[in-house]
């Protein structure tokens, strides 16, 4: 059976889809579309006609680029007002030779949020940190091993239940069901982590278009979160001020022709745009660098405040990511105002090698870890539409109520 998994950000700029296959213990991309989306201020859904247009636009691309319908899929939620908590829980193995279970994970993780006061918040995630065989034998994965009795410590993440139900509404209206949601912060760790960091302490910056998200990681699993109100779409603010053009040209000038540090700028290279009032103007890379850089430092020097409001942990990396991240020369902003120990991620999928899609393509990752550790095979394509999908596809490219949710997986989803 191919596994075959599709992932959601809703972005307040964009909305991005990618469609991958899990093979040989590696993603490889199928799909992928981007479109601007409408409806969406911050993350959150403010006009639901407007957003279901939008998604239901992003969905038909991506069925274009397959050859065939896109049903199920994994979705992000946002942010705001998420909590972390700590939970334990515990339960006896029943079974004759004390063995332990995929099933056994589901009880034992089902049995460390059973106390949980959630009354109106719904549960987004639930990360196991280990597992204790007894005995003092803490294990990460504890499938096939021998126990009486089975603990486990972990971090539940939960959000109101109106950030959780807009969405899946949404996603609802259109036909579509979601397999699993989780936040985009968990996604970005997955998307862009390399060997060792789950041993350490670290950040994820995602700047994104209206907002930028601070999670902290704690060897490998996200324990608190903030939302910064400054964003990609700020640069663009400043830009269209000073050079009085449109907020859309003030963007091209920002992605085609600025750069994320005036260090190596030239005075000499000129871009021509076109003014509120017609008139042509040459703009200096220089100083238009100058002007995306002062947002830029206002922006990392609000995540370096942020950073010590959380924690007073001193973080062995720092890792950017988020549509903006791809511009030219921002690493010597970051490294100036965070230091060495940040820098910028760099997604590494071949036909999306942008990080705009670290989310949408790291919550993939973390739904196959899930998976394998529940030791659960699934694909959210049928036997059928896998078929279609072989003969159909187009070459890829990127532009790229509880009753709603699938209860296959048992702790995978909210309550």
């Amino acid at each position: 059976m191919k596994h075959i998994y599709t992932s959601v950000d809703i972005g307040s700029n964009t909305i991005k889809i990618v469609v991958c296959e899990w093979l040989k213990g590696k993603l490889n991309l199928l799909a992928a579309s981007s479109v601007k989306s409408k409806g969406i201020k911050k993350g959150l859904i403010i006009n639901f006609e407007e957003a279901q247009s939008s998604l239901k636009l992003a969905f038909s691309k991506i069925e274009d680029m397959l050859g065939t319908n896109v049903n199920h899929a994994l979705v992000s939620v946002p942010s705001y007002f998420a909590e972390y908590a700590m939970i334990k829980g515990s339960i006896n193995i029943m079974n004759d030779d004390h063995v332990v279970t995929g099933k056994d994970i589901d009880k034992v993780i089902e049995s460390s949020i059973a106390n949980c006061d959630i009354s109106g918040k719904s549960i987004i995630t639930t990360i196991p940190i280990d597992f204790n065989l007894g005995d003092g034998q803490i294990v990460k994965d504890p499938k096939g091993q021998k126990a009486e009795v089975l603990a486990m410590r972990g971090i539940m993440v939960t959000t109101p239940k109106k950030n959780l139900y807009s969405v899946l509404n949404l996603f609802d209206s259109i036909g579509v069901e979601v397999d699993d949601v989780s936040i985009n912060g968990i996604g970005d760790f997955f998307a862009l982590k390399k060997d060792g960091m789950e041993d350490l302490v670290g950040a994820i910056v995602n700047i994104g278009a209206e907002t930028t998200t601070l999670s902290l990681v704690n060897k490998g699993i996200i324990v608190n979160s903030a939302i910064l109100q400054n964003g990609g779409v700020n640069i663009d603010s400043d830009l269209s001020y000073v050079y009085k053009i449109s907020l859309e040209d003030a963007c091209e000038l920002k992605e085609k022709f600025a750069l994320g540090n005036k260090k190596n700028a030239s005075s000499n290279d000129f871009y021509m745009v076109t003014t509120n009032s017609g008139k042509t103007k040459k703009v200096n890379q220089y100083e238009a660098s100058e002007v995306v850089m002062a947002r830029l430092e206002q922006i990392l020097n609000a995540v370096k405040g942020e950073i010590s409001t959380l924690t007073n942990h001193k973080l062995d990396y720092i890792l950017i990511t988020g549509g903006t991240s791809n511009m030219t020369h921002l690493n010597y902003t970051v490294e100036e105002i965070l230091g060495k120990n940040a820098i910028i991620g760099n997604v590494k999928l071949i036909g999306v090698r942008n990080n705009k899609y670290s989310s949408a393509i790291g919550n993939i990752l973390y739904f196959v870890s899930k998976l394998e550790l529940n030791g659960s095979s699934y694909t959210m394509f049928t036997k059928n539409e896998i078929e279609e999908l072989g003969s159909n596809r187009k070459s890829v490219t990127s532009d790229t109520n509880d009753s709603m949710l699938s209860k296959v997986f048992g702790y995978f989803f909210g309550e």
